[in-house]
Parts: structure tokens; sequence; C-alpha cells
């Protein structure tokens, strides 16, 4: 039986149906699984009582796709996925990308650029009176007036470039459950300016916080005093800003879903699987979570360049051991599971189960609970983590759970005992950790703690995959090109590197998102104090790239031109591999 949502005429004829209530549009291949944000909206829907359609990967260059479901009862939902489209299509580089992880085969250009605009404008054109409700990380990060990197300039809110009614934003199970509602019982959705989640256009407010008026001359100054405000404020008020004869209306965040609201949701009736259309052709980002599980949501850790803590927000909701086991075993039961579980995690693996002591955590003005300190009205224990792997361990179907998402080494060192869990039974030979730099000052501008937590981390899981006899490893994760870093401090991380034996094959140059504090740093050259800082660009980034690969033949001549262009020549012999040793003030490191 095909229990997939409609994707057809023949579809809806088989259920007896001659109208949708809701289309959810969504720039993915049409997976059936609970990691896939559009379909946890549709299946949500559903669960509600309402008849949900899926349209994916629609051709946004003819008319046919978008009509082929018709006109729904209520309104369309318009997500371009997973991820942001721009990000999807370009490298750091701004280089089109050979490959959509989440397109059938990995075939690339099956999205347009900027797909939340491009969808919403053509059903604009086709259905001029649908209500269309625009959602999804690409929608939620461009909320706001936002830097632009593929066009270098300032873009205004995505609700004023699409024409949406409303945009959703963060997890919308709530808010878009509250819209559909609100709509079914014959409210106006022009009158629907107070939903929280959600970012609408309407008149002025009266008390509310007013944020500089946007314009495309929007001034650096003006642009960083937006964000202030915008960060003090937006977690408990309303918050508007004149475009021209509008305003925008941006409403405080919807409450987060209970554990008991969250367990409902991952036991909606997926099918765990790609549609059939699509004849078997591998989905590479089906393929790489399809036995995973997603234990909680949300991320307290406030890294400046990170898009998840905007998104998902800063609290931790965690599913019941109870409900995760459940799925485990729903994943156990299928014909071709190998016995793996692959991750057991979310933004960081080892928030699961954490809280803050004061249950402030929706409205307190900090981004960090773990940076500069960690907050001591954070709990930090383990426990419930520890139990909730204690039985996945127990589960006989399932020879291996490892933990794949990253986890906060800094959190970790507060339970000895939980690392040492992860590196006898949970890691799969290599754990993900991400230090990001090793300099203070690059570390202060990204909100990343020192890298002595770091080593302090990885000594304790080395010595003990040592004592039990694993031979495990840790890969760390390094970010060239922030704003605040230059030369100076790349060398100093190159020379870390080199020092401890550290060839990273893979390293992550910094790129721009929408509405990230880091962003805002790279776009205006100031640091969240309002003082002027680097901004690594071009040639500078090429060059901090070659010298944290310092292994690598072909980077030769670049990392010469580095040295040279810091005024450390002194250190070329030693990155060459020359004889000639050099005095270092960093200490030895075991590999």
């Amino acid at each position: 039986m095909n229990n997939f949502l409609p994707t057809s005429q023949k579809d809806l004829k088989g259920r007896g149906w001659e109208q949708l209530d809701i289309i959810i549009i969504t720039g993915d291949a049409y997976v059936d699984h609970p990691s896939f944000g559009p379909i946890i909206i549709a299946r949500s829907l559903e669960a509600e009582g309402y008849k949900v359609g899926i349209i994916s990967q629609p051709d946004w260059q003819s008319d046919a796709d978008f009509k082929k479901l018709g006109r729904p009862r209520l309104f369309f939902g318009v997500s371009s996925g997973n991820m942001d489209s721009m990000i999807n299509h370009y490298t750091a580089l701004r280089k089109i990308r050979s490959e959509d992880a989440y397109s059938p085969g990995g075939k690339s250009g099956l999205r347009p650029n900027r797909a939340a605009i491009v969808y919403t404008q053509k059903i604009r054109s086709i259905y001029k009176d649908t209500p269309v409700i625009l959602g999804g990380v690409e929608a939620s990060m461009r909320r706001l007036p936002h830097y632009d990197y593929w066009s270098d300039k300032l873009r205004n809110s995505i609700i004023f470039d699409s024409r949406a009614d409303i945009v959703v934003y963060g997890m919308g199970e709530r808010t878009i459950n509250t819209i559909a509602r609100r709509i079914s019982n014959g409210e106006d959705i022009k009158e629907m300016n107070n939903i929280p989640g959600t970012v609408v256009m309407g008149k002025e407010i009266d008390g509310a916080v007013v944020l500089p008026e946007f314009s495309s001359n929007l001034s650096k100054n003006d642009f960083l005093k937006m964000h202030k405000i915008f960060w003090s404020d937006f977690r408990d008020k309303v918050l508007i800003q004149k475009f021209g004869k509008s305003y925008l209306i941006h409403n405080p965040p919807a409450k987060s879903l209970s554990t008991k609201e969250l367990d409902k949701v991952y036991d909606l009736d997926f099918t765990r699987q790609p549609h059939l259309d699509y004849n078997g052709k591998k989905i590479p980002a089906f393929t790489q979570i399809k036995d995973s599980i997603t234990a909680h949501r949300g991320c307290f850790g406030g890294c400046h360049f990170c898009a998840i803590g905007e998104h998902q927000g800063k609290t931790i909701r965690s599913r019941s051991i109870g409900s995760i086991l459940k799925e485990i075993k729903s994943i156990a039961a299928d014909k071709n599971f190998k016995g793996t579980i692959s991750d057991i995690g979310g933004p960081s693996a080892n928030m699961y189960g954490m809280s803050c002591k004061l249950g402030i955590s929706e409205t307190c003005k900090i981004i960090s609970c773990l940076f500069p300190e960690i907050c001591p009205h954070l709990d930090t224990s383990h426990q419930e983590q520890k139990k909730l792997l204690n039985e996945v361990r127990k589960l006989r179907q399932v020879k291996h759970s490892f933990i794949s998402s990253g986890i906060r080494f800094d959190l970790a060192l507060k339970d000895i005992d939980y690392i040492k869990i992860v590196a006898k039974y949970h890691t799969s030979g290599l754990l993900k950790l991400a230090p990001e730099h090793i300099s203070p000052e690059v570390l202060h501008y990204m909100n990343k703690p020192s890298i002595k937590l770091y080593e302090r981390f990885h000594d304790i899981y080395s010595d003990y995959c040592n004592d039990i006899g694993k031979k495990q490893f840790i890969v760390p994760y390094i970010i060239v090109g922030h704003p605040g870093s230059s030369l100076k401090e790349t060398i100093q991380l190159a020379t870390y590197l080199k020092k401890n034996g550290i060839k990273l094959k893979q390293i992550q140059q910094f790129t721009p998102t929408p509405m990230t504090q880091s962003t805002m740093m790279y776009y205006t050259g100031f640091d969240l104090d309002g003082e002027k800082i680097n901004t690594p660009k071009g040639r500078e980034i090429r060059l901090q790239k070659a010298l944290v690969q310092w292994f690598v033949p072909q980077n030769k001549k670049l990392i010469i031109e580095a040295l040279k262009n810091a005024g450390r020549k002194d250190l070329i012999d030693f990155f060459l591999d020359n004889p000639r040793p050099i005095k270092s003030n960093i200490r030895k490191r075991k590999r």
C-alpha cells in the first residue's frame, strides 16, 4: 500500500478526495522521513485532520508542476528544503557545487537560486488569492533585512521579496497548526499579525521595539545597531521596522514543543523512505541519515558563525527515552537494517536532557550558556544521555550505536565517565570535535571555548582509548577566514597543527550566512562592541587555507607568500620541512 502523502491527481482519486486542504512545496526530493523539515510539517498537519499533499522540486520555469494538485482549500506552504538554496548551490568561493545531496541521484539544478522566493512568486502568479505561508531554514534566517554574501549586498526581509502572507520561523509545528486552524475557522489571513513564531507585513504597533528603518543604503553602523536591538529584544518583545509605507512585524518565537509533543511528532506516520517515483535512485542525504536518530532540538552554545541557535532556539527539547527506543526498534525492523544506528544526537549530541535551572532559557538575553564561562544556572548533567545510551545498548537488534553529531567538549569535561562511555561504545573510529581555532582572539570572536579545554578532552579520550586497546582518533574541525582572524593568528594555528602532526584533509572556509553574528561582523567590519576588526577576503583567505594545509605540496608557494606577508620568513624552513629547528612554546601533543 502507498502510504505516502498525495503527489498527483491519481493519488487524490485513490483517496476519494476532490481537493486538498494544504499543499506543501519543497525544494528537496520527497523523502518521507522525520529528518526532512517540510515533511514533518506536512505530517503534523495531516495528524490534525487536514488533507495534505506534496509538490517536490517543481519545475519553476513552467506552471504545470504548481498546478498538478490544484488549488488548496486553505493555503500553500513553501520551503526551499532542508538547506538554504544558495548554500546548497554554491561553495564558500561562490563556485557551483556539482551535487545536490537532497536530490535523486545527487543531481544538481533541480531547484532554483533563492528557491523560497521563486516558488512563492510562481504561486502568486497562478493562484493570486490563495494564502502562501513561507517557512524552513531559508525563510527563517532571511526574515530580517540581511547581508547576502552571494550578491554582496543588503537584501530586505524575505517576506517583502517573496510577497508571502506570513513567514514562519524556527521549528514550525505549533505555529503552522495555529495558522491552519484560524484560516479553517474563517479568519482573514491579513488579520493574523500576532501569532508567535511569525513575521508579517502590517501597520505600526504601539509599544513595539523599533528597528532602524530599512533601505538598500542602510549604513553599517545602523546595520550593527539593528542586530544588537534584535538580539536584545526578539525573544520576548514585538519588533517593528518601517519600509516604505509598510511595517515589518516580527513576533516573539513560538513556545518550544514539550517532550510529550516532540514524541508525538516523531511518532507520526512516516514511511521513512524516498517516494516510489524515484525508482530506487539514491538520495545522498537520505543514505546518510536513514538510520540516525534525532534525540533533541536546540543548542545553547551560541557560536557566532552558526545558524542553529537562531533557527531552533537555545532551549533544549529532548525526546523521551521510550520514544527514541521505539524509533530505533522501527528502524531495526526494516529488512535492510545492518545493525548499526549511525547517530543518536542533535545539534550538539551531549546537550540531550539538559536545561536551565531557572526555566528562563526561552527569554534569557544571553546568547551563549557556555561562553565565556558555563552558566551556573545550566544543568550540565549527562545522566539522562548516559541512561539513554545504556538502554540502546541493551537492544538485541542493535550491534552498534554511534554518536556522529558533534560533542561539546567543554560540556563533556563536566562528566569524565561520559567521555569514557563514548570512547568505549559509541565511536565509529573517528570522533568529531570542533575547536575551530587556537587563537584566543579568534575564539573570542567565534564565541568558542579555549583550546586548552579541547586539549584536556583529547588527552582524557586518547588515554582511555589506549587503556582499553581501541584505535580511535579525534577529527578536529577548523574554520579559516573568520572575521577577526589574520595571517598572524593563522600562522599560530598552522604551527600548532604541524607540531602535532595534524593533517586536515577538509577545512571549512567561513561562509557568511544570513543573520548570524559572524556575518554581521564580516559585512560591517565591526565586532559586537563596534570596534574595527580584520575581515579576511580574497587572496588572504587562500593564504590562510594553504597555511592550515601545510602538508600539501601544491601549497608551497602560497605558504612562502603568507609568511613573507606576515613578516615571518623565519618560519619558512619549519613549514617546508627543512631541518633547521625553531623555538616554540606550544607543548608537544600526543597524536
